[in-house]
């Protein structure tokens, strides 16, 4: 099936390189491997890793196109989700994955290494202890909008080099009126079913946040 192999990213992203497409060959191979050792993907989800991990985190591509030079924060990146297929995606943009359980970082840089993604760094740590500031940061649905907002608030640079002002991307599914009623924060939201046609993507958004 489609959705079970890479062929479901090349319908989306057609302009990838040899080194791309190999590099998103390779994922479920070495995720299958590093899951069986420490779990960062659920069982049930390891054999639609293309279809709900790699191109679910790709749907911020469809939003903004990260610049060569550009720095971008992954925030509770798990086992690298959305990182990982965002710096295949842009060989040229630097992108720093951030998790506080030290196991899904080990897995983290296993799988970049095995890759030779030379635009990854990682760190075992809280997004509150992050030095710098970047371009974005990115998420995928780790906790609540309000929650999530003042661990990254001050983490922003001020000149923007995208079209969307400097701020976070956040993926999160369901129906977020409550989270963002109470969250207080001004957002807009981008429905991934706009960029992708798989059913699983009919209650997901990209969230973003001027920062």
């Amino acid at each position: 099936m489609e959705n079970t192999s890479p062929a479901i990213i090349y319908k989306y992203f057609k302009e990838l390189t040899a080194i791309q497409k190999e590099q998103i060959d390779r994922l479920q191979d070495l995720y299958a491997f590093w899951n069986a050792q420490i779990n960062v993907i659920s069982r049930k989800d390891i054999d639609s890793l293309y279809e709900r991990h790699v191109l679910h985190s790709l749907a911020i591509a469809k939003l903004v196109s990260f610049k060569a030079g550009a720095t971008i924060l992954d925030v509770g990146t798990g086992g690298g989700f959305p990182g990982i297929p965002l710096a295949i995606l842009f060989p040229q943009t630097q992108f720093l994955l951030v998790d506080s359980i030290g196991k899904k970082i080990k897995v983290v840089k296993e799988v970049a290494n095995a890759l030779g993604l030379t635009n990854i760094q990682t760190s075992h740590s809280r997004a509150e202890q992050i030095p710098g500031k970047f371009d974005f940061v990115i998420s995928r649905a780790v906790t609540r909008l309000g929650e999530f907002y003042p661990w990254v608030r001050n983490k922003f640079k001020k000149d923007s080099l995208h079209a969307f002002p400097n701020g976070i991307l956040y993926l999160k599914g369901g129906d977020l009126t409550e989270e963002i009623a109470e969250s207080k924060l001004h957002t807009e939201l981008f429905p991934i079913a706009d960029f992708f046609d798989e059913e699983f993507f009919e209650t997901k958004y990209v969230v973003y946040i001027e920062g």
